[in-house]
């Protein structure tokens, strides 16, 4: 399934109750890099009180790897707002970090809670987004006959065709979108056989 990635870091302020917070957002494809920003800004902000995260890596509304953490702020009213912006926008591959000076008035939970996700919403609102869309290849098996009809399946799916084999028959080595794959199948049902699916190209 495609969704929005970021396509470079951006940051923005909020200032509540004489709380600063300050939010950045930077693409990433691993919880390593994702874990490297943060002990980045915990470097740079190394006299602020709280340096509370999110992130997402890969399909927001599928994901095998997401995470937050509250840094010292009660129990839920840091990090689970900021994912749920995330999760809320469907942005993939990204963490958002917001450093908490803290300004000397109690924001109370309730008040942390729209805070955090407050500043997760401006950073986002700042975000250049991108489509998103998991590639795989594939080869497909045809006959000499039907070879020109393979290649017409593909490009009206948006594919590209990597590679080609003679032998006894024709192998077309494709790339094209992970969503399109049983649309390929259906289309080619008579003029050619889709082998097999290799991993996701671009994750």
């Amino acid at each position: 399934m495609s969704y929005q990635t970021l396509k470079r870091a951006v940051t923005a302020r909020l200032e509540i109750k004489k709380s600063e917070f300050i939010a950045y957002a930077y693409p990433v494809t691993s919880r390593e890099q994702a874990m490297f920003h943060v002990e980045q800004l915990r470097e740079q902000y190394a006299d602020a009180r709280h340096h509370c995260w999110a992130y997402i890596i890969g399909d927001p509304n599928n994901t095998t790897s997401a995470g937050f953490d509250d840094d010292g702020e009660p129990n839920g009213t840091a990090g689970r707002p900021i994912l749920n912006v995330l999760q809320h926008k469907a942005i993939g591959n990204v963490i958002i970090i917001v450093v908490r000076y803290f300004g000397g008035i109690k924001l109370g939970a309730g008040g942390l809670t729209r805070a955090y996700a407050g500043a997760a919403q401006a950073v986002v609102d700042e975000m250049d987004l991108s489509l998103y869309v998991p590639m795989v290849q594939v080869q497909i098996l045809a006959e000499f006959a039907t070879e020109a009809q393979c290649r017409y399946v593909v490009d009206s799916l948006n594919g590209s065709i990597d590679d080609v084999a003679y032998s006894k028959q024709v192998t077309l080595t494709v790339t094209i979108a992970e969503a399109d794959i049983d649309h390929l199948k259906e289309r080619l049902a008579m003029d050619g056989r889709v082998l097999n699916a290799s991993e996701k190209l671009n994750e």
